[in-house]
This record gives structure tokens, C-alpha cells and sequence, in this order.
């Protein structure tokens, strides 16, 4: 038998929906417009600065900016046309490909940095309170925690 949204969970989810969807959108027409990536490549590029040695294995790395592999390799195709990000064989295992940011990456990660932490702040926490910047971190772990492996 379905379980069909009451009214209260019907607004709460299109709410929900709709806020992420602004927030994401604004993060990405500013990084679009401010240094010519999407939302998705700053991700990579971020996740790829904070590794060791500023490289992952490409599985790990789709794991973490939540993407497929096909939709991950496609875009590191994309930062690698750029000179952002190269890939390399694993020496010890052939099936393995890594992928590494490159000065010039990190370059771009760098100069690309304040004006999104900036738009971040607007769009998103300039707009909550403390108590309610708790309250969504609270809630965001339960989501969350179901994920986590």
C-alpha cells in the first residue's frame, strides 16, 4: 500500500527541493560566469586538492562528489582538455586510473575560491541563524547517515 505525503510532508519536500535546486543553480551561474566552470568541476577540483598528493583513484573520487563513473570520467575528459586534472595508471594495478590535479588546477581552484565561498555565504548561510544552521546540519546527518557505507 503507498504511503502517500500528507500535506505538512508534501510542503516540507517540494520546499526542500526547490531551495536546494535555487542554491545549487546560483552557486553555479556564479562559477560559470566568474571562471568558466560549472559547479560540478569546482567539486572535483576540491575534492582533488584535499587528497593526498592532490590525486584519487577516479572510483573514489565519484564516490565522493556523488557522481557515476561515465559522468565522472566525462568531466575529468573536460579538466583534462583544460590542463586542470591529467589521469594515470596505477603501476601496480592496470584496471586502476587515478586522477591527479595539476598545478594549473590547483591555480584555478585557487582564484575561483573566494568568489565562490562568497557566493556560498549569500545564497546559503548568510541567510540562517545559528540555531538554524544546527537544526540542517542535524538533519542533513540523518540523511546522510542512510548513505554512508
Amino acid at each position: 500500500m503507498t504511503r502517500w505525503l500528507d500535506d505538512d510532508e508534501q510542503g516540507a519536500w517540494r520546499t526542500f527541493l526547490a531551495a536546494s535546486q535555487l542554491v545549487q543553480e546560483e552557486l553555479d551561474r556564479q562559477l560559470q560566469r566568474d571562471s568558466g566552470m560549472p559547479h560540478a568541476y569546482y567539486a572535483v577540483l576540491v575534492k582533488l586538492s584535499e587528497a593526498p598528493d592532490r590525486m584519487l583513484r577516479m572510483s573514489e573520487l565519484a564516490a565522493e562528489v556523488n557522481s557515476s563513473q561515465s559522468r565522472l570520467s566525462h568531466a575529468v575528459a573536460r579538466l583534462e582538455e583544460r590542463g586542470w586534472v591529467r589521469r594515470e595508471r596505477c603501476a601496480a594495478d592496470k584496471r586502476v586510473s587515478w586522477a591527479v590535479l595539476t598545478d594549473e588546477g590547483f591555480a584555478v581552484l585557487a582564484a575561483a575560491a573566494p568568489g565562490h565561498v562568497e557566493a556560498v555565504r549569500q545564497s546559503f548561510f548568510d541567510l540562517l541563524d545559528p540555531e538554524q544552521l544546527h537544526r540542517l546540519t542535524e538533519i542533513c546527518a540523518v540523511l546522510l547517515k542512510r548513505a554512508a557505507p
